[in-house]
Formats: C-alpha cells, structure tokens, sequence
C-alpha cells in the first residue's frame, strides 16, 4: 500500500507540473487537463454542483482552484480513504470534492468551519449536491473542536489560518493512521506564516512531503510512513 500511495503521489506531482498553463517551453504542447467526465448520473449531478458553485460563489470564500479539488477527490479515492478531516469548510467547495470520492469508498468527511454565513452555506451546498449524509459540520474554532476527535483520520486537509497549521498538526497528527496523508493548501502563496509547519513535515522521519506547485495556490503533500 506504501508503494502505491507514492506513486499515486508521483503520478499527480508529474500530472501537475507538465508545463504551466497557457506556456510553451522550447516548441512542447502546452499541457491542459481535460475536463472530469462522470460515469453516473450521480457523479455528474455532484459536478455540475461544483461547476456552479465555481461561476457563481467562489469571491471571498477562499476556495481551492478546480486542479487542486481534482487532486483531493484522486488521492481519496486512491488511498480507499474511510475518514476525511478538513479544517476550513468555507462554502463547502473543497468538501465536495472529497465527498465526490469518500460516496464510493465507504467514508465520511468531518470539516471545521469558524464562520457560521459560511457554515450555513456548505450546510446548503453539501445537500444539492447529495452528500449530507456523509458529512459532519463542526461549527467553532477548530483549534478548540478539533480535541473532541477520537476516530483515525486517513487524510487531513488544512486550509484555515496558516499560522495554525502547526498547532492542527500537533493535535491531529496521532490520529493520522500510518500510510495516512496531510494535505496542506496554500503552500505556493502563502508560505510566510506557516513556516513551523513547513519545517515540521520535512525535518520529521516519520514523514515524508513534496509541494505540488502548478499555479498560484500549492499543496504540500505529506505521506505519514507506516
């Protein structure tokens, strides 16, 4: 299983650093993902939701960009993850994404939401698009919430206060499960703040990270070694 989630890591690090969007390097192609192609009705209902939510909610609510949220529901889905923890809801965006592979995995996302506009907004997206019933909506600061977990994680998502990083790491860590992943956004352009956290999962042995720089945005990806 140690092989195959680094390779599905590799595999997503090579998919997204093919080129950058819209450049040609010394006569190459530029490289541009295809767009997701549903194999339900279900899935597409889910997409469509996301597409939405997209055109029309994404000002001010700090959402990951349409690759990274295909890259979550990849790695998900990959690692057959059961438990998703996600401190930063917003309007549910991100969440979906997980959700879109959790609904085939047999799991459930848990997502931490301080603003509660925001919080009743996911409560909302969450519903059209389906998944309620595999999701959990903690509203609170996470900082204090997050205590009240027990079960093991099998991916952790940070994207709340970067500064934070550090703190959600040293709580939640024990209960990530070996061969278990951290997700944390916001690595490319937003790096002054987290900087314990960076030095945390690359100077620890028991971890191992790589950066996935694409566009302007960045997720550090940091496999916790069984």
């Amino acid at each position: 299983m140690l092989k195959k989630i680094m390779l599905v890591i590799a595999t997503v690090v090579l998919l997204m650093g093919v080129g950058g969007a819209g450049r040609s390097d010394q006569g190459r192609i530029p490289w541009k993902d295809p767009s997701p192609i549903a194999s339900t009705e279900a899935e597409q209902k889910i997409l469509d939701v996301l597409a939405d939510m997209y055109l029309n909610q994404r000002r001010g609510m700090m959402n990951v960009q349409p690759e990274d949220g295909r890259v979550l529901r990849l790695l998900t889905e990959a690692v057959g993850a059961k438990h998703v923890v996600e401190i930063g809801t917003s309007n549910g965006y991100s969440g979906i994404w997980f959700c879109l592979a959790l609904r085939t995995t047999g799991g459930k996302l848990t997502t931490h939401e301080f603003d509660a506009r925001r919080a009743s907004l996911a409560r909302e997206n969450f519903k059209r698009a389906g998944v309620s019933h595999i999701v959990t909506l903690v509203e609170g600061d996470a900082h204090k919430t997050v205590t009240r977990l027990k079960e093991p994680i099998d991916i952790l998502f940070l994207d709340a206060d970067k500064a934070g990083y550090i703190d959600y790491l040293n709580k939640l860590l024990p209960l990530v499960r070996p061969g278990g992943l951290i997700l944390a956004h916001n690595t490319t352009n937003v790096r002054r703040g987290m900087e314990d956290y960076i030095k945390a999962v690359t100077t620890n042995p028991a971890l191992e990270t790589k950066f996935i720089h694409k566009h302007d945005q960045g997720i550090g990806v940091t496999l916790k070694k069984r």
